[in-house]
This record gives structure tokens, C-alpha cells and sequence, in this order.
């Protein structure tokens, strides 16, 4: 048992009825989850108030609600109520209280942005763990406390649950946490409660605009900017054409990275590398810190991920040495993830699965002048038609050979969605082949692959399943990699 004024310590608020120095047994969000004598805190969210169920709450014996408006209570129920201006906000000075506020015993890293949040996270993971510190991670995929792996629900988890998650790398003895930081999670506030030691802002499309996301661009940059008013050093992408209005009324002191002369930490002397089976990029580092570093996936986007974790590895005290083996080693799973299949051709899985993603991939995997670049990939049922127009087009116009497949069909028709793909080829010259079935498809591309052929398989990523008519089927594309070379009797 807690008392509620503890809990409150941090909260502006008014107590409209009963005592604030009600002693509590548990903080609970979720209607479903009220016990005796718990604070219950009544968020409205997109589908239900909980408000709504503040008189439900009274009956199942809960000793405090947080309000922010007026609820319907019984006549002379026995409980406290407290007033704030946002029940969402004050749940995450709640939740910092509830657990000990963990944050202050760790370093905390947030990393904002449209594309390489995840791959930047698992690299800083990799090199402050190569440098001997102990890390958690909180992210899209999943959140890691020591040997735990939890998968994710969303990219950044409502704020009780985050809070949660950071007693327990406390207690397991993690000294830092890398997370991710969408721009949902910073709008609804799941991110109070403690402030970062770093923040990060990666780069900026639009993107998540539309019914319960943004309104419009302005929006979400101006929800990505909120993470610069709630760390001490922000660490920015000066090669976006729009990081200035990112930062606007920032609160941290600034540091720059990338391929730009005028940045505190420079890019320089990019340089592709190619080896059987695999690809990679090389260049220099300047600036804040000098070094040379290659990293064993392509491209200029792999640059950026690898320049923006050097920038906050760098306050750690790390040495060259073990960023460069770091980087070198690090692989995350389903981001540009390559397997090795053959020294013949480069095969690799990759989350690709909007048109942006898909082009941007497309276009970086070009620059490797493949003999031919292969794109298997499929589209997700139950989501906009308009995607898979897109990416059909995408491919049928920047790669070779388009190899449309299943994807996670969910509640409709495979064929369906395969003939949507192909609409969209056909405003291209693209040459294409259609294997509904995703293990033949992946058969195919291996069985037919060329000397100096990129493959990339796309759309699944990390996910190691296959979502049908409501049912979650298991599917690994590794898994089925392997199986396929051990039925052609190869082994890996």
C-alpha cells in the first residue's frame, strides 16, 4: 500500500472529494483490472472513456479516481476524487511514482524519427554492450530487460507499462535503456514522468497522417519536436531539410550529425563494398570524433544509422575500437537483415512494406549495380488498396523481377490482394511472377538466383508469422529459408 498523495507528488491537481492521504493498493488504467482500494485513473481513449466506468470503478471497491472531468458517482460512496487537467499526462507522474522512478537510476536514450529508429536502437545497444555497459532496449519489435524478450504492442508503450518495464531493467542491473520514441507515443504523453538524457531525431517523411494519428505534417513534426523539450542533449539529423522547425523552442543543448560540412559530427568518403554474398558500406568519421568504420549492411541509410549511434556512443566514453567491431558485427533482425544462402548472389529480408520504404530500399540496393535486383514481396489484407498499387508500382519500375506473394492476408483473399499488386505493375514495364504461396516464392528466387543477383524479400521483417482469418499461423522467413536448403540437400 501506497498513500495517494505520494503518487500525486508531481501532479497538479484538486481534491474534489474524500482525502488525498488514502492509502492505495494498486494503480490501474484498465477497467477491467480495478481491485479493492486501487487508484483508478479515467483516460478517455479512442475507443472507450473511462470515465464511463468511474461508477463501476466505486462499486468494485477502488479508493481513488483521477478525473478530468465530472463523473456520475453513487450518493455518499466512500471514495477520493481527484481533479487534473489530463488524466493521460498525470498517468505517467502516477506510474514514475508507483515504481520508485527507475529512470533516474539509468541512462535514457530516445530516438525520434520516420526510418531508423529501430536499426539505430539495436546498434547502440550492440556498442555500449561490446564497451561493458548493460543495456535495455524498448522498441518497435520488441523490448529487451536482460535475457527477456517481450514482443511489442506499439513502438512506445503507454506510459505505466514503460515504467514498468524500467524497474525492471533496474532491477537486473541495466544502466542504460535505448529506446524508441514514436510520435503517437510523445503526443499522448506516454513519455512523461522523467526526462532523457539524450534524445535523437533520425530524419522526417510524412507519414502516420490520418483518422486516430496526425491531422497533418505539421503535427506530427510538431509532436517529434516535443522530445526536445524533454531531454538535456538532443542529437539531430542536420541533413533533413527539416529539422529546424523539428527543434523549434528546444530546451536541450544541440549537437548535429551528417554527410553535411557544416555538422558537429561529418560522414565523409563513402564507399560501397561488396562480398560474396553480402554488402556493406565504408567511410570516415569527423568532427566531434575522428575515426573509419564499415558496416555490414548498404547504403547511405546505413550511414545514417551508424553515424547517429557513434553521436551518442561517443558521450559514453567508448572507444573507436569497439565502435568499429561493433558496427561491423551488428545485424538487426528483418532491418536490410542478410542471409547467407550463396556466395553466387546476396539474399536478404527486410520490413519494406509501404511504397516509400520499398522505393528507398529499391533505390539504395541499385547503387550496387546488382546483374539483376529481385523484389519478392506481398500486401497486407484488411489495409488501403492504395498501398498496394503503390508498391507494385515501386517495384515493377526499380527492380528486375517482381515475385508477388502472399503477405499477411488477414480476412481476405490472397488473390485478391495479388491482383491489386499486379494492378500497379502494369503501369510499369516491370517483369513479374506470381507464387501465392510465400515458402514456393522464396523457393523460386533461391532455385533461380544469379551470379551478382540481389534478392530482397520484403514486407515481414522480424515478424515470424502469418496472419490468417483471425488466426496468427507460424512463419519465419529464416525458417523457411533453411528449410528449403536442407530439402535441396545444401544445409547452412
Amino acid at each position: 500500500m501506497v498513500c495517494a498523495s505520494t503518487l500525486l507528488e508531481k501532479v497538479a491537481y484538486t481534491c474534489v472529494q474524500g482525502s488525498p492521504d488514502r492509502q492505495v493498493s494498486a494503480l490501474v488504467y484498465d477497467s477491467r483490472k480495478i481491485e479493492k482500494d486501487c487508484m483508478f485513473v479515467c483516460i478517455a481513449g479512442a475507443n472507450a472513456d473511462g470515465h464511463d466506468f468511474a461508477a463501476e470503478a466505486v462499486e468494485k471497491g477502488a479508493g481513488v479516481l483521477v478525473t478530468e472531468k465530472e463523473v456520475a458517482l453513487p450518493e455518499g460512496c466512500d471514495v477520493t476524487v481527484i481533479r487534473t487537467e489530463d488524466t493521460r499526462y498525470a498517468l505517467a507522474f502516477l506510474s514514475a511514482a508507483w515504481f520508485g522512478y527507475p529512470a533516474q537510476e539509468m541512462k535514457i536514450i530516445g530516438i525520434t524519427g520516420t526510418k531508423g529508429k529501430t536499426t539505430t536502437t539495436y546498434l547502440v545497444k550492440s556498442i555500449l554492450e561490446h564497451a561493458g555497459r548493460k543495456v535495455g532496449l524498448v522498441g518497435t519489435i520488441e523490448s529487451i530487460i536482460g535475457d527477456r524478450h517481450i514482443p511489442a504492442g506499439n513502438t512506445t508503450p503507454e506510459s505505466y507499462i514503460l515504467q514498468g518495464y524500467f524497474r525492471q531493467m533496474a532491477d537486473r542491473g541495466c544502466d542504460t535503456v535505448v529506446m524508441e520514441v514514436s510520435s503517437q507515443g510523445l503526443m499522448m504523453h506516454r513519455t512523461q514522468g522523467f526526462t532523457f538524457d539524450m534524445g535523437i531525431f533520425t530524419n522526417i517523411e510524412p507519414d502516420h497522417i490520418g483518422p486516430n494519428e496526425h491531422k497533418d505534417f505539421d503535427e506530427y513534426m510538431a509532436c517529434k519536436g516535443l522530445l526536445f523539450r524533454q531531454c538535456r542533449v538532443g542529437i539531430v539529423n542536420c541533413d533533413d531539410a527539416h529539422w529546424r522547425k523539428v527543434v523549434e523552442g528546444h530546451t536541450c543543448t544541440l549537437e548535429t550529425f551528417g554527410f553535411s560540412k557544416e555538422a558537429d559530427l561529418q560522414a565523409d568518403n563513402m564507399r560501397l563494398v561488396t562480398r560474396p554474398g553480402s554488402l556493406g558500406v565504408d567511410f570516415d568519421v569527423k568532427g566531434l570524433t575522428e575515426l573509419s568504420v564499415e558496416t555490414n549492411t548498404p547504403g547511405r541509410f546505413s550511414v545514417y544509422n551508424a553515424l547517429t549511434a557513434i553521436a551518442i556512443c561517443r558521450h559514453f566514453g567508448v572507444s573507436g575500437e569497439d565502435i568499429r567491431e561493433s558496427l561491423l558485427h551488428a545485424h538487426v533482425r528483418g532491418r536490410i537483415e542478410i542471409v547467407k544462402v550463396s556466395d553466387d548472389f546476396t539474399l536478404m529480408i527486410d520490413y519494406a512494406h509501404n511504397a516509400m520504404a520499398l522505393e528507398s530500399l529499391l533505390v539504395t540496393l541499385r547503387e550496387y549495380h546488382p546483374h539483376r535486383l529481385i523484389c519478392l514481396f506481398g500486401c497486407g489484407g484488411n489495409r488501403s488498396r492504395l498501398r498496394r498499387y503503390e508498391m507494385g508500382e515501386v517495384s515493377g519500375r526499380l527492380a528486375d523481377l517482381s515475385v508477388i506473394t502472399s503477405d499477411n492476408p488477414r480476412f481476405e483473399e490472397p488473390q485478391e490482394i495479388i491482383d491489386d499488386i499486379k494492378a500497379g505493375i502494369g503501369k510499369t514495364t516491370g517483369e513479374y511472377v506470381e507464387i501465392c504461396d510465400r515458402k514456393e516464392a522464396i523457393r523460386y528466387v533461391i532455385e533461380h538466383g544469379e551470379p551478382g543477383d540481389i534478392i530482397v524479400l520484403a514486407g515481414k521483417g522480424h515478424e515470424d508469422y502469418q496472419e490468417i482469418r483471425g488466426k496468427k499461423y507460424p512463419m519465419d522467413e529464416r525458417v523457411l529459408i533453411r528449410e528449403i536448403l536442407q530439402e535441396q540437400g545444401a544445409g547452412i
